[in-house]
């Protein structure tokens, strides 16, 4: 298993905007051992502060083989005339946005995820108690 508790890489992306074709950008992602069932993405889209969305990494893995999501966030492949991608799919109350990314990329992004905390024992590595105590603390 891989010792670093942080899986982090940085993608150039593109948004999807119609009539215009795409419009590059670029995309952090990051993944933690002590969060792990949660991706990270931080999108760098010229403003001082990243937006930043966080979702399932079962959402992302299942993501990478059929359509996935319900919501705010939707996944899914497909291949387009130069590459193959992940269309990402993020909608909120301010907005909507589809990116592709290369799929080889976020595949192997995931595949280092594994490492650090393999598939199914998310569990082994989640803080219950450390959370419950913050929430009580929120509350």
């Amino acid at each position: 298993m891989n010792t670093s508790a942080i899986v982090a890489a940085e993608l150039g992306l593109r948004l999807v905007v119609p009539e215009h074709g795409g419009v590059p950008l670029t995309a952090s992602l990051n993944y933690r051992r002590d969060d792990p069932y949660a991706i990270r993405m931080a999108f760098h889209v010229g403003t001082d502060d990243p937006v930043e969305w966080i979702f399932s990494r079962d959402l992302l893995a299942a993501g990478l083989d059929r359509p996935a999501g319900d919501g705010d966030v939707r996944v899914w492949p497909a291949a387009t005339a130069h590459r193959d991608v992940l269309n990402i799919e993020l909608s909120s109350p301010f907005g909507q946005a589809h990116f592709e990314a290369p799929l080889t990329a976020m595949t192997g992004f995931l595949l280092r995820t594994y490492e650090v905390v393999p598939a199914g024992r998310e569990g082994e590595y989640f803080d219950v108690e450390g959370e419950l105590n913050d929430l009580l603390r929120w509350g």
